[in-house]
């Protein structure tokens, strides 16, 4: 027994990645290096941001927190599934996968804010110039910060308050490298489909509400840049594209893998090495070279 949720279950097995050594030296090799590139690149951002005083503006202080954030999403899962390549029995402890799941899905919550906050920032940039560091007060930019990582919190802890007692008597194999809602709750000894369908209004439509919220307000600013001068369209184009990048790198796996009624194997596999990897590094680069 495993203290309240009366299991049987003490530790999940992964069947990991892949079977095959060749395919996992190589998944070994390049995992290390974009972790390692993640971890330097948005380290770098946070002690740029913090120690040059010219940068000390609300966009600069809303992507110092993103890069933040990005450090906890390659910190969640990279390490153990790196670790776990090396063995042929891939295991995570019970309270280590609530753990893990509680993370991933603070961290999800806070970023989806940020991403707003980032998204409204653009907005009183490009549309509201002159107002601009009136409505971006330090007020303001802690206010977004403070209701981002509220937010993350509650959509973490909403979830777990049904999940952490689900009563799990045998299967504890899930077909994937970490430990998430889906697969997790999929294999208690329970009908799940209510918790399922929770879980699928809780992040796969959130998800999808924001990621439309971000587009419409992207759409807002440069219709609002063509009423006034077309002339400023291709700057606003310039600024925006960055942001569109990282939303669209950001919300895709996240609206598949909780939106999806079936995902593939496969598939839910390369969305998740995608999220936990590649965006990490591809936020810094994306935001260094357009700012």
């Amino acid at each position: 027994m495993v203290g309240a949720n009366h299991s049987v279950v003490s530790e999940f097995v992964f069947l990991g990645l892949t079977n095959s050594w060749e395919i996992r030296l190589l998944l070994l090799v390049f995992s290390s290096m974009f972790y390692m590139a993640s971890m330097m690149g948005n380290s770098l951002i946070l002690l740029t941001v913090t120690s040059d005083p010219h940068l000390h503006s609300p966009m600069y202080f809303l992507l110092a927190n993103l890069s933040f954030i990005d450090l906890g999403v390659s910190s969640v899962t990279s390490p153990k599934m790196i670790y776990d390549l090396f063995r042929k029995h891939e295991v995570i402890s019970f309270g280590g996968c609530i753990a893990q799941i509680f993370f991933i899905h603070v961290i999800g919550g806070v970023e989806m804010v940020l991403l707003i906050a980032m998204a409204f920032d653009r907005y009183v940039a490009i549309c509201k110039p002159l107002q601009y560091l009136t409505i971006m007060s330090p007020r303001m930019c802690m206010f977004f910060l403070v209701a981002a990582w509220v937010t993350g919190l509650i959509h973490s802890v909403v979830q777990l308050v049904f999940v952490v007692n689900l009563p799990f008597c045998g299967p504890n194999v899930s077909d994937s490298f970490y430990c998430d809602l889906p697969r997790f709750i999929k294999l208690a000894c329970t009908d799940s489909y209510r918790l399922e369908f929770m879980v699928t209004a809780n992040s796969g439509f959130i998800s999808l509400g924001s990621f439309f919220i971000l587009i419409i307000s992207y759409v807002v600013i440069i219709l609002t840049v063509l009423k006034h001068s077309s002339a400023g369209l291709s700057k606003a184009l310039s600024t925006l594209s960055a942001h569109v990048s990282v939303v669209v790198l950001f919300f895709g796996p996240l609206i598949f893998v909780y939106t999806w009624p079936s995902p593939s194997t496969h598939l839910d596999k390369f969305l998740a090495i995608f999220d936990a990897v590649l965006t990490p590094v591809l936020n810094p680069i994306i935001y260094t070279f357009r700012n």
